[in-house]
Formats: C-alpha cells, structure tokens, sequence
C-alpha cells in the first residue's frame, strides 16, 4: 500500500466463509497468511486496525437452530467458533510482522483477552491489531451487527465489509450475471431496497452513528490496501 491511508481507524468485517477459502469447512491457511498479510501492511502503514471475524467456517447458529438445537445455545456455539478464528488470525497477523492480540467478547482469560473498549482503544493506539471475537456476547445478534457496533465505540472512521464480490449487486451476480452493481448508496436505500449485505441491525447502527460501510471482495488480493487507499473497487453506503 502506497500514500497516506484513507481512513486512520477503521473496522473490518471478515466472514468465517472468507477463511475458509475454496472449502467446504475450516481453515484455508493460505487465504489466512494472505489476509493477515494485507491487515499487517495496513497496520504498518499507519491505519489502527480492528477486525470483527465471523465463525460460519466452523459453526453457523441459524443452521443449528434450523436443525431443532435451540436459537441460544446454537448462536453461543457459533461465538466459540469466532474465538478459534480470531486466535488463528491474530497469530497470522503476529506472524506477518505486526503486534495483534485476540478479545473475546465472552471472558476465557485463559486462552485469549477479553473484550473491552478500553483495552482495545489502547492497543489500536499503540499500533496492534484488534481481533475481536464472539461477536457482542449475546445471542440472537450477528457478527454483522457485532461489527456496527464495534467500529461504533471504537470510534472507527469507516466500517469494512469483506465479501465475496466486488460490492453491493441488486441480486445475486454469480447466478444473476445482469444484476445491477452499486457504486455508492445511502443507508435508506439500502435498508428500502432490503440488500442482505449486512442485517437490518447492522445498517441501522452504521447509520446512526455516520459511520461509512465500505463492502468490497477480499478474495481478490491487496483489496484491504486498494480500499484504505480509495481506489478500490468498492460500494459505499453513507448518509
């Protein structure tokens, strides 16, 4: 990454999905070492980065649900897996060459932090990267949510979501080829239009507190760099 990052403080939002690369399941260590690879340059670069990472490689709470286990228990399931995925990333990221240190929003001092915003303001500050886990703690919210509302106490300048394409499509692009791409759209539209990028919560939360979401492909390599500089090919949702 070259010039001045775009933002100082951002959050990215990184699906389990995205970790687990061309699997069906679990850990593809290769996409790991690249994503740790580009949030450490970022980092490096001198943009405080947070990271809120999803668990639907290992364990997805709806599906369980889905499946007769009751929602709670399924979504709590789901946050333990977010921690197996933040410790994993927060260990690539170390390896890459940059401090990042993995918190739990559930407390398990004995395998990883726990979350607070304090503890994590004052790493961001000293140039760590944050991997946050387990969600907000709670049941029947997403990562997606967990997020919002991260990049909203942490005081993040932009909210990044990773996905599996280029930004915001009306439909589908992989089995809609004609469907309508969005360079840019407010959070009443998005919400109007019900985009399934992020949940209903999520948006609201970005919105209300002015934070941008910015959603682009993090398949594609040195994306997280392209977006923190603004050349990215990217769909922002702003007021």
């Amino acid at each position: 990454m070259t010039g001045s990052p775009a933002y100082k403080r951002v959050l990215l939002k990184v699906s389990g999905e995205a970790l687990m690369g061309e699997g069906t399941h679990g850990l593809d260590m290769a996409v790991l070492g690249r994503i740790a690879g580009e949030a450490s340059a970022a980092a490096k670069a001198g943009t405080e980065l947070a990271i809120v990472v999803g668990g639907g490689n290992i364990f997805r709470g709806v599906a369980g649900a889905a499946n007769g286990m009751d929602r709670a228990s399924a979504d709590h399931m789901g946050m333990l897996a977010t921690v197996m995925n933040a410790i994993a990333l927060a260990a690539a990221i170390k390896e890459a060459g940059c401090p990042a240190r993995a918190l739990s929003a559930i407390p398990m001092e004995a395998v990883c932090g726990t979350y607070t915003r304090q503890r994590a303001l004052d790493l961001l500050a000293s140039g760590t990267v944050v991997v946050c886990a387990a969600g907000t703690g709670n049941p029947f919210f997403t990562t997606d949510t967990a997020a919002a509302l991260r990049a909203a106490e942490l005081n993040c300048d932009a909210l990044l979501k990773g996905t599996q394409v280029d930004g915001i499509y009306e439909a589908d692009p992989k089995t809609d080829p004609h469907a309508k791409r969005f360079d840019r759209l407010t959070y009443a539209e998005a919400l109007k239009r019900d985009l399934k990028v992020m949940d209903t919560a999520a948006f609201a939360l970005a919105r209300d507190n002015a934070i941008p979401i910015i959603v682009f492909d993090i398949h594609k390599a040195g994306a997280l760099g392209e977006v923190l500089a603004g050349t990215a090919m990217a769909t922002v949702v702003s007021g």
